[in-house]
């Protein structure tokens, strides 16, 4: 399965695994890089995918997406901005 048809849940498993490898000490420096690059595109899928789902939840969702529960600030909720 390709990643941008991959669900949130094992994009995100796939950076645990890649956090997991460039913290092993047999990890080589160049290794680490071709990681850390396969991470941030895999972030960068994240966040898109997330967005999105934002997106389409302020479309069904009536009323004020600036409210959140609680008294909390919205700013709490953004993930990734």
């Amino acid at each position: 399965m390709s990643q941008k048809k991959a669900a949130i849940e094992e994009l995100i498993a796939r950076l645990e695994e890649i956090t997991g490898e460039m913290e092993h000490p047999d990890t080589g420096l160049e290794q680490s890089i071709k990681l850390y690059e396969e991470g941030l595109k895999i972030a960068d899928l994240c966040r898109k995918k997330l967005n999105d789902a934002r997106r389409k939840i302020e479309v069904i969702t009536p009323g004020d997406q600036k409210k959140a529960p609680d008294g909390e600030s919205s700013d709490d909720y953004d993930l990734f901005s």
